[in-house]
């Protein structure tokens, strides 16, 4: 084991050195995040059925302490749309102390986790597994914003999908224009700035222009203020919640679950932030400080907290070198709370509804959805029943169900690639195989070769081999004769490949496809007639094609 394995990002830059031009480009993206930031945790605090100041709380404490002993160099963390669900049925079935036992727990566990150094173990979450609940959360977010959006007479909105919906349309003559209004306004305001002024912070220009309008015009719109009128200023004291036996046997399946959504969405926001910014995490870590945040988070009365991929893209466009960045934007967030929290009481319901259906369209990612359900039956079915359960049912039961039957599916895609072959002649096409790969290379081709499945367990792998080269080649050949299988993970992972191999200028060879593989290129755009990939039928006609392309150079 690596001894930096265990040491914080940040501790890793201050050896390196730190100059002051670093604190100044670290504290621009930290104050733009910051005001990305802002209204999506007050927003995200009421969607979880607590209080805007509960999303704040997690947002300062959480988000600071992610960055400080996390194991990326720009993860900025704090609330997210992937806990809102599980937030909400925590504190309806156990009350909010019964929430903070849960984080707790979940941060000894990912504690825990890191120590044991689980961090590898994300890449055995089969892709179709991830966007099916992924999507599943988006469409519960969205529906628990209807009654906001549309400004309906409803007390108490039941927490299931389809009572919900039943309770909507009961009393949907009661929705009220001046709400639906400022709620669509908000949200053409949001999209037409991401469309036209992607830079500008369109939630807080949302959230801002909104509030003005309904107290420049006195409109009879519900607000933070009439909703939450004893919002209190400034961080409390951290104090332990209340605990018992019973309580910690009652939220201990939702503590493993807030642990394992904090550890996806974590390590999945920082391999974003490694192929966007060129870097590399460290996973036990950033699992050993997601854990440490979120025990923090619960100590100072806040929600569960994990790495938001949004935000940190944002802070990587904006310009952050180190974690100090992210430590910036919580410390933005604070001097908020203590200076302006007031300001919070003018904000419509509405507009934060809107910001939360951008939330949930963001997070449905349709585009991968969609490319999914061109994929193999099998994938399909395991992408739609995780999809189902998690609308219909419940998050953990989606996650384990999905998680089993992509493994049984797995298990028998593997039998079928099984052959017998009693001859006893051995094939001179894989001896071939079997020889220095690397003889008569010539100069900027690298070379690699996958031999067995390239399933969801291994698909990163070659993402970090990529990494590793450090500078690109010029052209990469990929020998493919010994992978029997491509799953749709596998076939996601390999198009990421050379997209960021073509990004840095490189050009890719696949030499020799076995039949099972095919059609799953083809599926992601990487088939025989693609214009991204050249095929070859075996290893010396790609070594044959790779002269020609450097010729072409």
């Amino acid at each position: 084991m690596k001894p930096e394995t265990y040491t914080p990002k940040l501790l890793t830059v201050f050896r390196e050195g730190y100059s002051a031009a670093t604190f100044r480009a670290d504290a621009i993206a930290g104050l733009t995040v910051a005001i990305v930031a802002l209204p999506l945790a007050m927003a995200l605090g009421i969607a979880s059925g607590a209080s805007p100041d509960k999303g704040l709380i997690t947002a300062v404490v959480a988000g600071f302490l992610i960055s400080a002993l996390g194991g990326s160099r720009v993860q900025v963390g704090g609330p997210t749309g992937a806990f809102v669900v599980v937030i909400f049925n925590v504190i309806a079935s156990h009350g909010y102390d019964g929430l903070l036992v849960a984080t707790l727990l979940a941060g000894i566990i990912l504690i825990v986790a890191g120590v044991l150094r689980l961090g590898q173990m994300i890449k055995y979450i089969p892709h179709p597994v991830v966007t099916g609940f992924t999507a599943g959360i988006a469409v519960i977010i969205a529906s628990s914003q209807v009654k906001d959006f549309l400004g309906l007479a409803i007390d108490k909105v039941p927490a299931d999908f389809l009572p919900k919906w039943q309770a909507y349309l009961g009393v949907l003559p009661s929705a009220s224009w001046a709400t639906i209004g400022v709620g669509v306004g908000a949200l053409a305001l949001i999209i037409m700035l991401r469309r036209w002024s992607p830079r500008l912070p369109g939630f807080l220009i949302a959230v801002v222009a909104s509030s003005f309008a309904v107290a420049l015009l006195n409109l009879p719109v519900d607000t933070i203020g009439s909703r939450f009128p004893d919002i209190p200023a400034g961080l409390p004291m951290p104090s332990l919640p209340e605990i018992s036996f019973a309580k910690i046997n009652a939220v201990l399946p939702s503590a493993f679950t807030i642990a394992f959504l904090a550890g996806i969405e974590a390590l999945l926001s920082a391999v974003v932030a490694d192929g966007m910014a060129g870097t590399r995490h460290r996973s036990n870590q950033e699992l050993i400080g997601q854990g440490v945040a979120n025990i923090s988070s619960a100590l100072f009365g806040g929600l569960p907290a994990t790495g938001a991929i949004a935000r940190t893209a944002t802070n990587i466009r904006s310009g952050a070198k180190t974690p100090v960045a992210g430590m910036m934007h919580a410390a933005f967030l604070l001097l908020f709370i203590l200076f302006g929290a007031d300001l919070m009481a003018y904000v419509p319901m509405a507009a934060l509804a809107a910001i939360l259906f951008m939330v949930a369209w963001g997070m449905s990612e349709y585009q991968r959805f969609l490319a999914l359900l061109r994929m193999p039956n099998s994938d399909r079915a395991v992408l739609l029943l995780t999809f189902g359960l998690t609308v219909l049912v419940d998050l953990t039961v989606a996650i384990g169900v999905g998680v089993t039957l992509a493994s049984l599916l797995f298990m028998a895609r593997m039998a079928e690639t099984v052959e017998v072959d009693g001859s006893g002649r051995r094939d001179p096409e894989l001896d071939a195989e079997d020889l220095d790969q690397r003889d008569d290379l010539p100069p900027g081709v690298e070379v690699f070769r996958i031999a067995g499945p390239f399933f969801f367990g291994v698909a990163g792998e070659l993402l970090d081999t990529l990494r590793r080269l450090g500078q690109s080649p010029r052209v990469i050949i990929l020998r493919l004769r010994l992978m029997p299988l491509l799953d749709a993970s596998g076939a996601q992972a390999l198009e990421e490949f050379v997209e960021q191999a073509r990004l840095a200028g490189a050009e890719i060879i696949l030499s020799g496809v076995q039949p099972q593989p095919r059609p799953m290129l083809d599926r992601v755009g990487l088939g025989e007639t693609s214009a991204k990939v050249s095929h070859a039928a075996d290893y010396a006609h790609a070594q044959s094609l790779a002269a020609e392309l450097l010729a072409r150079k």
